[in-house]
């Protein structure tokens, strides 16, 4: 796909300027400059700004709001080249109301840190990761995906000793065995299955009512990423897979997978799902898709604007696939 840069979380060319995070004077200097920018992200939500919350909002280093902090700043690259980014988890402090949707599949919640001005925000990125720029996206998703690595991977997977971050934040170092742990990305195929003028699609049970999307699924160690569409594929819905097309990838931070989008050309339409995997799948038409995106289709939500999903549906429908 031509275009598939476009995507929401890609493309914005970031210089994450990888050769300075094991030069610790470097990064004082950086942290320090009067350029550089500190984001703060609270259990996983970026401070936002504006009315339209469309906006990052670069803090100085030394803002109170990082007394929260539970370890140091992660170097995430230069802006425009050169005004210093890092990012810094605050989950540590107690907002003193909480929404029970925080930590939900959707969260509109918003918390306010006491002193910031009222239109300084944390928000779930899900949420408005569409109205933000290219470049705040990637910031955003990547603070996010190795801020949620650090979180779960704060003891040593070879020796259980607990571990420190290191490289920026690029790196976790264990004092007690001497071993590197670096941060993960899982890779996910995310499948158009077409079959004539037809769409199959799928819902997970759990996903709220109406929603459909293409189905998806982890790639198995020692498998391609052709052999997992078609695997997943037939796991979930039954339908076997002939050839297989990639067309865009996408970073997808909740909390750390890579989409991995294709197009699978089905050589069979019988569903038969495995419902421990999905609990519905349906063939839908182009005609009917378009309708979905009309909001007028009476059983299928539509696609929720910014997934990768969204992006190849918009594509398939427009004939701009290759």
């Amino acid at each position: 796909m031509k275009h598939a840069e476009q995507v929401t979380f890609g493309g914005s060319a970031l210089n994450r300027a990888a050769e300075l995070r094991g030069d610790p004077e470097a990064l004082q200097a950086m942290l320090a400059a009067p350029d550089a920018g500190v984001l703060a992200l609270w259990k996983g939500k970026p401070l936002l700004l504006g009315d339209g919350r469309d906006r990052l909002v670069w803090l100085p280093a030394d803002h109170s709001v990082f007394d929260h902090a539970d370890e140091g700043p992660i170097f995430l690259g230069l802006d425009q080249g050169r005004a210093p980014r890092f990012a810094r988890n605050v989950s540590g402090w107690e907002p003193a109301e909480l929404s029970e949707t925080v930590g939900a599949f959707h969260d509109p919640s918003e918390q306010h840190f006491p002193g910031m001005p009222d239109d300084h925000v944390f928000c779930e990125l899900r949420g408005v990761m569409t109205r933000l720029t290219a470049r705040d996206a990637e910031l955003a998703a990547s603070a996010k995906a190795v801020i949620s690595w650090h979180e779960r991977h704060g003891f040593c997977a070879a020796c259980g000793a607990a571990s420190q971050m290191a490289m920026a934040g690029w790196q976790r170092d264990c004092a007690a065995c001497s071993s590197h742990h670096f941060p993960r990305t899982d890779p996910v195929v995310i499948m158009l299955i077409t079959r004539g003028n037809a769409v199959l699609v799928g819902r997970s049970p759990g996903w709220p009512e109406g929603m459909f999307s293409l189905l998806a699924g982890f790639i198995e160690p020692g498998e391609t990423i052709e052999a997992a569409v078609r695997r997943e594929t037939f796991e979930e819905a039954g339908i076997r897979v002939g050839q297989v097309d990639y067309l865009a990838s996408q970073p997808w931070p909740f909390p750390a997978s890579l989409m991995l989008g294709c197009h699978g050309h089905a050589i069979s339409d019988d569903i038969q799902i495995d419902p421990n995997e999905i609990e519905e799948a349906l063939w839908v038409t182009r005609e009917e898709m378009l309708a979905v995106f009309a909001g007028e289709h009476p059983r299928i939500n539509q696609p929720r604007n910014g997934a990768i999903a969204h992006f190849i549906l918009v594509n398939w429908l427009r004939d701009t696939l290759e």
